[in-house]
């Protein structure tokens, strides 16, 4: 599929939608598509190639409920069915997985919310990552549906790898398209003193890739700086000290505010991102606002990262492809 501008851009007034890029490298807002809906293939098209371009998409408006949801994810790709959901996921709707953020962690694993991320997210950019990334088939893209929101923070923010890889230079890129690096469930969570229910958690379900650290993507041929801080474990081949500095400064660079779109969301808002190409950081304001933030999140099928020299990701240990 092109993601040629121009065919792109005239293909949307043929159809009567208006794609608005909201930040110079990554977001834009779509408006004139009704989500619950039938769409045609015109429309389908302009909205994928848009995040294709643009990485993430915004609906405002949206009268979207759980099987409007999935109806639209499915105009995309296969729908990601995971075996396991958070307790405020809804019966009768696999497909879908609901985070209501306090209610959802407050209390599991011994923890309430804000323990719960202090310990996920010690340092500055621990919690940037992308959905399922310890999966050596991560999904390709995430639909994000808002039902409550506070009137104020619980904002989410994106980057763009694609351009953070092109912003390297020259040299840089060159040492870093040989790399791979191993993403772990888990990586960097900090364990409570004595027994700890999380931790028993993770060796019960662990997961463990060993991915290019620039992967090629598959549907527009850009290279993307395949790194996040909640997933990647070590660069290979690296002294522990190299990796940490290495790694450090690649996420520092993937970062950088010019890479990055931060969105404010309404009641009936949607977010339609490309997880190959972009991480994400929820919010860590919620424990502190009094009021409910509930979302529901549709994953499609992804493929297995393949790097520059054409070799695939590896398993460690999980789950085989496609098996969630």
């Amino acid at each position: 599929m092109t993601t040629d501008s121009g065919m792109t851009d005239e293909a949307a007034r043929r159809a009567g939608v208006e794609v608005k890029p909201v930040a110079g490298y990554i977001g834009a807002e779509i408006s004139g598509v009704d989500l619950a809906g039938e769409l045609d293939d015109t429309v389908v098209a302009v909205i994928r190639a848009a995040v294709l371009r643009w990485k993430v998409v915004f609906f405002r408006g949206q009268r979207l409920d759980h099987a409007g949801q999935v109806r639209f994810a499915r105009w995309f790709g296969e729908i990601v069915v995971l075996p396991r959901r958070g307790k405020a996921s809804p019966a009768g709707f696999p497909e879908i997985e609901t985070t209501a953020d306090r209610l959802e962690l407050g209390g599991r694993f011994g923890m309430e919310h804000d323990e719960w991320l202090r310990r996920r997210r010690h340092t500055l950019l621990r919690g940037w990552h992308c959905d399922h990334g310890a999966r050596v088939d991560p999904p390709a893209a995430t639909i994000l549906r808002a039902e409550t929101v506070p009137p104020y923070g619980g904002d989410t923010t994106w980057a763009n790898l694609a351009a953070a890889y092109a912003g390297l230079s020259a040299p840089l890129r060159q040492f870093v398209d040989g790399l791979r690096a191993e993403h772990r469930l888990g990586v960097g969570y900090q364990p409570r003193p004595g027994d700890d229910a999380y931790v028993r958690h993770l060796l019960d379900r662990q997961v463990a890739s060993l991915h290019p650290l620039v992967r090629v993507h598959p549907e527009t041929g850009e290279r993307i700086l395949y790194v996040n801080g909640y997933y990647v474990e070590q660069i290979a081949g690296l002294s522990r000290p190299e990796s940490g500095a290495v790694l450090e400064m690649l996420l520092e660079q993937a970062v950088r505010p010019e890479y990055t779109v931060r969105f404010r969301w309404e009641p009936g808002s949607v977010a339609f991102w490309d997880n190959r190409a972009t991480m994400h950081l929820a919010p860590g304001d919620t424990a502190r606002l009094d009021h409910p933030r509930i979302m529901h999140r549709v994953m499609l099928a992804g493929e297995v990262p393949v790097g520059v020299d054409g070799r695939p990701s590896e398993p460690i240990t999980g789950t085989a492809p496609g098996r969630w």
